[in-house]
């Protein structure tokens, strides 16, 4: 596993490169394409490769829970995804209505769902660019909001002590208490974010 805890640095590069896979992997589902080989961070690798495996598959139980809140996702907060800081501060609010009662790694889950999603909805509207700034603005967001909580648990290895060992009927209850909670978060922040 992860020999140390990483630095604030290391924490926020490996959370992007994450996040690259994981929308990489969502753009493909989708049949679509995109290059995220214009990024400079490397794929991951080590250990990290176990939490991608681990995050995509909690991400395809999570994205596969009715209402299917993880798709359209531009659509239902009603934004342009052609204007790169109306997708960065649309994901940036999202994601931070869905920690705003604590964090735990079932939200952390959503967080890279909607990433996912809304990039997406970027690739499939014409603006696969902003598929780096969603990356870029979950970057910042991780350094500002879940550093020292990742810190605490000694790095993203967590997530395999904490999830991977859980049999499937906990895992359905811990997904669907984490789906149902977001899906409330999310429609609070669509609401938040329109009535601006």
């Amino acid at each position: 596993m992860f020999d140390r805890i990483p630095t604030e640095k290391e924490l926020v590069s490996q959370s992007k490169e994450l996040c690259r896979d994981f929308i990489h992997s969502r753009i493909l589902r989708e049949g679509l394409s995109w290059s995220k080989v214009v990024s400079d961070l490397p794929d991951p690798h080590g250990a990290l490769v176990d939490v991608s495996v681990v995050l995509l598959k909690l991400g395809d139980e999570l994205e596969c829970m009715p209402p299917y809140m993880y798709h359209n996702i531009a659509k239902q907060l009603n934004i342009s995804v052609a204007v790169e800081a109306v997708v960065s501060d649309a994901f940036l609010s999202v994601a931070t209505e869905i920690l705003v009662m604590g964090i735990t790694w079932g939200k952390v889950v959503a967080i890279y769902a909607v990433a996912a999603g809304l990039a997406v909805d970027c690739v499939r509207q014409g603006h696969p660019v902003m598929v780096h700034t969603i990356v870029d603005s979950l970057g910042e967001f991780v350094r500002r909001n879940l550093v020292p909580w990742l810190k605490k648990r000694g790095g993203w290895g967590d997530i395999l002590k904490s999830v991977v060992n859980m049999d499937s009927t906990a895992r359905a209850h811990w997904l669907l208490s984490t789906a149902v909670f977001t899906w409330r978060q999310f429609l609070k922040t669509m609401y938040i974010y329109l009535m601006k």
